[in-house]
């Protein structure tokens, strides 16, 4: 290709000294080098310790946006990063792409990537980032002058750099002159409580979490069970004022009423039996800093006015104490009843409600956010091939799009569930396979359809793989099937998900499970090898 003219990259340079958030900066970094390169993805990546993370990308695949790449795990992105200059991978390189089946344009999980250019982003001398493009066409790149690419890794620093100054320093002015960087530091410290997602609903949230943490006001926060309403008060805390204290958690339903009233406010020595020590509670304990009060519709009604005087008044008194202790504590809380309807019955006090209820912050269901599940589901497995030792996950597309189509009644940790159990099996699966053909390593992990235990009946939505279980628990009958399925694909996925359903409602006794379907064990043993499920 012709290599463009370094006059092509001043729209880089320009939004530089452009008041643009660091999203939209970013975003318009990767849509210049896109138009200027003839590839099929650019991802920028920012470095977090020895993790290099999108930031923004062009052409990548949904799920990709929503994973991690540890430099030590992908030799691509060492060599990258390692190198002083840009570097072009051959289109024969031994080295596998961290990108292969995660590009968009590509028809499969299948597509490697045969062009690929990466540059080490520096300012200073220090890695900050790295920028990489890549086509499915072989040669892609050939003829780009060194000097462009240098010029372009320059520009591509100074703005991923320029964008941490600039995020620092807002940082910096809400949080009443805390220094940027111990912020960085703790927000690194708690890395796993990200909100992971771009769709409208999450924005909206990021939005009223941003504008709500700076205040010192209590916050409600509900929703659902499992839509991650912990992990809003997390990030809620992580974003205030008070983010280099602790947050203390209590989880109101735990509490055993006969010892609750101690466990919340302290109590003195001999206070009661078995008291032979004075004992600070949990709001002494969060004094200064946070405290969470998960699950605030369990607690008991016997509790509540105390809990109203500390949140009126900021005094606390100890069992057994004659005197009250003030505390400086900001209190948030969470649950997934209708605490209006607790009211109406009597089991919850109205004005315990109105105190709390200064900010109310509403977590949606996963529901009504399903654009975020491709990246959510990327997330996920990238945390769990971790914790297998497995090589990189990569979803078939059918697998997204069912997982997409459920409406996941029990929001994101039902999500989380399914693909862990659907990445363990997609694991042992390639395993075998590895086994069966002498290798060492099993390579990719491919999540395919079958993997996915998901009850259709109770989603609202059928699909292929439900075709003809008009009467099987937990899977609805198809009356659309998908045409572009032949015949044997539709009957061998229905197969899969009713053997995997059998064996799962058996708590995984292949025998009983067997008996479940009347056939011999032997028989299922060998359909299952046949259908990839063992």
């Amino acid at each position: 290709m012709t290599t463009p003219s370094l006059a092509e990259l001043l729209p880089i340079a320009r939004d530089m000294t452009v008041s643009l958030s660091q999203a939209d900066r970013f975003r318009r970094l990767v849509d210049v080098v896109g138009r200027l390169l003839p590839c099929d993805a650019v991802v920028l990546l920012g470095l977090e310790r020895a993790e290099l993370v999108p930031l923004a990308a062009l052409g990548l695949s949904a799920d990709g946006l929503g994973r991690r790449f540890p430099i030590a795990d992908h030799p691509r992105l060492a060599a990258i990063t390692a190198s002083a200059s840009p570097v072009l991978f051959a289109a024969d390189s031994k080295l596998p792409d961290p990108y292969d089946g995660l590009l968009a344009a590509g028809a499969s999980a299948d597509d490697a990537v045969h062009s690929c250019l990466g540059c080490p982003l520096r300012v200073d001398g220090q890695l900050v980032g790295v920028l990489t493009a890549d086509a499915l066409r072989p040669g892609a790149f050939d003829g780009l002058s060194a000097e462009f690419l240098d010029h372009l890794a320059a520009l591509a620093g100074a703005t991923l750099r320029t964008g941490a100054l600039i995020e620092a320093l807002e940082r910096r002015a809400e949080r009443h002159g805390r220094l940027a960087q111990d912020m960085v530091r703790d927000v690194m410290e708690q890395r796993g409580d990200i909100l992971v997602g771009a769709s409208v609903a999450i924005a909206r949230l990021r939005e009223e979490m941003q504008m709500i943490a700076r205040s010192d006001f209590p916050v409600l926060v509900t929703g659902d069970t499992g839509s991650g309403k912990e992990l809003v008060v997390r990030n809620l805390h992580q974003l205030s004022a008070r983010a280099a204290a602790p947050l203390v958690y209590v989880n109101c339903a735990a509490l055993p009423e006969s010892i609750a009233e101690a466990e919340l406010f302290g109590h003195t020595r001999g206070a009661f039996t078995g008291a032979l020590a004075p004992r600070a509670g949990k709001f002494a304990s969060a004094d200064g800093a946070s405290l969470f009060l998960d699950e605030i519709g369990e607690l008991p009604l016997s509790l509540q006015p105390k809990l109203l005087r500390v949140l009126q008044e900021g005094e606390v008194q100890p069992v057994g104490a004659d005197r009250t202790e003030r505390v400086d504590v900001r209190i948030f809380a969470a649950t997934n009843r209708d605490l209006e309807a607790e009211v109406r019955a009597g089991r919850f006090r109205k004005d315990l409600l109105h105190r709390l209820d200064v900010c109310r912050i509403r977590v949606p269901p996963l529901r009504d956010r399903q654009d975020d599940i491709p990246a959510l589901a990327g997330h996920f497995a990238d945390r769990i091939r971790r914790r297998l030792g497995t090589g990189p996950v990569r979803y078939e597309p059918e697998a997204l799009l069912m997982l997409q189509r459920f409406d996941w009644p029990g929001n994101v940790r039902e999500l989380e569930n399914v693909v862990s159990r659907a990445i363990l099996r997609a694991s042992h699966r390639a395993s075998h396979r590895a086994a069966a053909a002498g290798t060492a390593a099993a390579g990719a992990v491919r999540v395919e359809p079958g993997d996915l235990d998901l009850p259709l009946g109770d989603s609202g939505d059928t699909g292929p793989l439900a075709a003809g279980a008009a009467q099987a628990p937990g899977i609805a009958p198809d009356t659309d099937p998908e045409p572009a399925l032949s015949l044997r694909e539709a009957r061998e996925r229905f197969e899969r998900r009713w053997i995997l359903a059998a064996v799962e409602r058996a708590g995984g006794n292949w025998a009983a499970a067997a008996r479940a379907l009347g056939v011999d064990r032997a028989n299922l043993h060998r359909l299952a090898r046949s259908l990839g499920i063992k």
